[in-house]
């Protein structure tokens, strides 16, 4: 005969065996909580660190790039002020009309008077073209001194060449000297493409 197992409920188990079923209960309960919530929790903030990283990443190399286009962008300002004065030194076409505007400007203010103005042939260089003009002026020293020196104040570059002075005339009772000055005013350009 078997023997008849018999079902009476778990309160009729002994106290070890209560003790068994409670720590499998827990253990099945833990491993459960471990597997299904612990596990899914832990891939997703080792997801999340990974992504964080990630973006710390790209943010400080967005940083970098920002840092290097201002930087880019404060050189560009710069050199753009820059050839806007190189531009005023050295323009690209000959603006010959204003030039001559310049030096018929600084002679009368200096009280000398242009006899002739006779633009010549350009002449290019390695990096820049000539523009020269013949220039007929006459009046006193003094008058001549502060021409020149109104014209070295100019922010264009002129040159003032081949300079050639001889005494024109005496004037009034004082003897005052006036000299006749034929000169080679030469401005410049920037080369041509």
């Amino acid at each position: 005969m078997a023997p008849k197992l018999q079902v009476g409920g778990f309160g009729q188990l002994p106290v070890a065996a209560k003790l068994f079923v409670l720590v499998l209960i827990l253990g099945v309960l833990t491993s459960g909580y471990y597997a299904g919530v612990h596990l899914g929790l832990e891939e997703e903030t080792e997801a999340a660190t990974r992504k964080h990283a990630a973006l710390e990443s790209q943010l400080q190399e967005a940083r970098n790039r920002q840092k290097e286009y201002l930087k880019l962008r404060e050189e560009v300002t710069v050199r753009e002020a820059l050839d806007k004065q190189n531009l005023r030194i050295l323009p690209v076409t000959a603006e010959i009309p204003a030039f001559l505007d310049d030096l018929n400007r600084l002679a009368e203010l200096s009280g000398l008077q242009m006899d002739s103005v006779q633009p010549n042939p350009e002449t290019t260089e390695k990096l820049y073209t000539k523009v020269p003009v013949q220039l007929a002026i006459h009046g006193r020293y003094h008058e001549l001194a502060k021409f020149f020196y109104n014209i070295s104040r100019l922010e264009r570059a002129i040159n003032m060449e081949d300079l050639n002075l001889k005494v024109a005339e005496r004037k009034g009772a004082e003897g005052e000297v006036q000299l006749a000055v034929n000169v080679r005013a030469t401005t410049f350009r920037r080369k041509g493409p």
